[in-house]
């Protein structure tokens, strides 16, 4: 070995392999990295007094917090007493002091160094904000990813992925180290906080509870007697889907026990009377949340009043967040729309889209269904067959059901009672009833409900032997089991939400059409557009609602008012705003392949979710653009309700007629 190369240096002078170094060269390293720590320190903290915490996640363009943090008390007690400045970039900005710290709010541009100077302490702090555009990125890449592959799975995965990478890329990381830590992100922060949501819970265990119980009433053979009840009435695919129609209409309270008791309940007739398991959901779907968000005692009522409450509060209107929302429904065209729709569908005989070629499949009897047997995207769970040699009784399928109906009203009703609203003359009935339920506990009642169903199921199949205590258990966990691929998709899209909420998507959205100079006459055609766009990217209706309700309703009332509207006339306009936020969330919830409602839909109707999404959409954008057209902008006009609304039905009914194919009923195979 030569010594004149670097290598022969290195071992003559001690650096021989295999060795380990001097103990003076770690002291030496020790010393020099204490050293810079100690320089940095010096430049953060000992010069300033103070340190900064900034958001973890910083996007340009958006308000978000920043807190300094005093070093030494006596430094804060100086600023606070002396009442010094806090100058940011050279200008003073309000702050709030509490418990050592100060807080103020930012708007970051899109790069710059961010200079705080509090008396002679300064920080320079180069900052990398996300650009606001790139917040769409996550739920598009998802939803775009759902629709072309028609993998519901990956392509959630990848719209979370996605918004990880983005996050991690402008903390500093090269895009490798960004894409590593995004993709451990997804998991350990994402999924997790997903999870560990109450709400989320709440509908993860009542999902696997109503799972657990569907799987036992099809055992004992309950399910079957009601098949068999129903199919006495039920004996064409139109009666069929009435049938499905007016269960959505009837079960009104909650959108989530809809889609799952109706789904369920009418899924074997629907394949007996060769209905499309995407007709199914689609009735499901769009009775839901339709229904729930008018009526008067719903689940929803609740957090409606409570955003109508905080804009009315804002804009300083005298009058009660439920007369407010009394006077929106006669503005709230696209919920009323979507259930007559689904009338003139069924009663027409017509289908048109993707739908038509899923119901003509269906009724030819040419369509395999492959969810009886195996599934295609992780939603469709094995049917369970029913016991031979028992009767089928209708009873141990519709008592439960009943359980968790009268248990979720009765549920709703004891948390959310209050004996001073009940004593108070000035309310109505309806209107005491509606702050009841309002003021429920809805998710605590569904959990009630569900489990005392399925308690009651157990029982009634134990008392009449239907099953051993052993089977009865192994049925209900594999009803269980059957639930998982659903709580995967629904972790996932909450995952997707999560990041929406982090990115601020609804703000890009938001402001992005704020820009734009409206009439007011136009305000509510643009929340209606608003709410469905924000609806769609999060793929939730109360999300977009608790983000748009505090944004549009005191920016509609100021705009009314700067044009010069009388008070009666904005009142109009403001009415209409308050129900187009509504009824844009529910259109955004019906094309969103991320929706939770969307999902449960085709979990209880076992339909592939990709085609459930691909053949309601159709039919939804076009409810929703009569809506808009003959509703909602003629409505800001001043047209009346009862003019506009039989003028949308008669378009649809067109629509239908142009465009829609008549489905052959076909021969319906005899009830074995």
């Amino acid at each position: 070995m030569k010594e004149g190369t670097l290598t022969g240096r290195l071992h003559h002078r001690g650096f021989r392999k295999n060795k380990s170094l001097h103990p003076s060269v770690y002291f030496f390293l020790l010393v020099f990295v204490l050293l810079l720590s100690l320089i940095a320190n010096a430049n953060q903290n000992t010069t300033a007094g103070f340190t900064l915490r900034l958001p973890d996640i910083i996007v340009s363009h958006v308000h978000q917090n920043v807190v300094v943090h005093f070093e030494d008390i006596a430094f804060h007690d100086s600023v606070v007493a002396n009442k010094t400045e806090v100058l940011l970039n050279g200008y003073p900005v309000a702050i709030q002091f509490k418990n050592n710290e100060a807080i103020f709010s930012y708007d970051f541009p899109a790069t710059e160094i961010l200079t705080v100077a509090i008396g002679a302490g300064r920080l320079d702090i180069p900052v990398h904000p996300i650009p606001l555009w790139m917040s769409v990125l996550p739920p598009l890449i998802a939803i775009l990813m759902a629709l072309l592959l028609r993998e519901v799975f990956v392509s959630l995965f990848l719209g979370i992925l996605s918004g990880t990478t983005i996050i991690y890329y402008y903390q500093g990381h090269h895009f490798i180290a960004a894409l590593f830590k995004g993709m451990l992100a997804l998991i350990d922060t994402y999924v997790l906080d997903s999870l560990t949501d109450p709400g989320h819970m709440a509908i993860i265990v009542f999902s696997t509870t109503i799972g657990g119980m569907v799987h036992l009433i099809t055992r004992n053979g309950g399910m079957q007697g009601v098949v068999n009840r129903i199919s006495r009435y039920a004996t064409t695919a139109r009666s069929g889907q009435l049938a499905t129609w007016a269960m959505g209409i009837a079960i009104f309270f909650d959108d989530y026990a809809n889609t799952l008791v109706v789904g369920n309940t009418m899924r074997p007739v629907a394949d007996r009377l060769r209905i499309s398991r995407e007709k199914l959901a689609y009735i499901v779907d769009s009775t839901a949340a339709p229904v729930a968000s008018v009526a008067f005692v719903t689940t929803w009522i609740g957090a409606e009043l409570s955003y109508i409450q905080d804009g009315i509060a804002t804009i300083g209107i005298d009058e009660s967040a439920y007369n407010v929302f009394l006077h929106s429904l006669g503005y709230s065209f696209y919920p009323f729309l979507a259930l007559i729709f689904i009338l003139i569908l069924i009663f027409s005989n017509r289908e048109f889209g993707p739908m038509y070629n899923a119901e003509s499949k269906a009724r030819s009897g040419n369509q395999e269904i492959k969810q009886l047997k195996e599934s295609e995207n992780g939603i469709q769970a094995e049917m369970p067959l029913m016991i031979q040699g028992k009767k089928a009784r209708s009873f141990n399928a519709l008592i439960p059901v009943l359980v968790i109906i009268v248990g979720t009203i009765t549920g709703l009703v004891y948390t959310g009672w209050d004996q001073s609203v009940w004593d108070d003359g000035s309310h109505g009935l309806v209107s005491k009833i509606s702050k009841t339920i309002g003021a429920a506990d809805s998710y605590a009642a569904l959990l009630w409900s569900s489990l005392s169903a399925l308690v009651v199921a157990v029982a009634m199949t134990l008392a009449q032997r239907l099953l051993g205590l052993k089977e009865t258990i192994e049925s209900v966990v594999d009803g269980f089991k059957s639930m998982l691929p659903a709580v995967l998709i629904l972790t996932l899209a909450w995952s997707v939400a999560l990041i929406t909420k982090h990115l601020h998507t609804a703000e890009f959205i938001s402001q992005l059409l704020l820009r734009l100079s409206f009439s007011p006459y136009l305000v509510p055609a643009l929340t209606f557009i608003l709410g469905a766009l924000v609806a769609f990217s999060t793929g939730s209706s109360w999300g977009t609602m608790a983000i748009l309700y505090p944004l549009i309703l005191p920016s509609a009332w100021m705009l009314t008012h700067q044009q010069g509207m009388e008070h009666e006339h904005a009142l109009l306009i403001f009415y209409n705003v308050v129900s187009a936020v509504l009824a844009g969330s529910v259109l955004g919830d019906h094309c969103s392949p991320i929706s939770d409602t969307t999902i449960l839909s085709s979990l209880a109707s076992q339909c592939n979710h990709i085609e459930h999404v691909r053949t309601q959409m159709p039919y939804a954008l076009t409810v929703g653009s009569v809506a808009l057209l003959a509703g909602t902008i003629p409505a800001a006009f001043g047209l009346s309700m009862w003019l506009l609304l039989p003028f949308s039905v008669f378009l649809l009914v067109l629509v239908v007629r142009v465009f829609g194919k008549k489905i052959n009923s076909g021969s319906i195979p005899e009830t074995p």
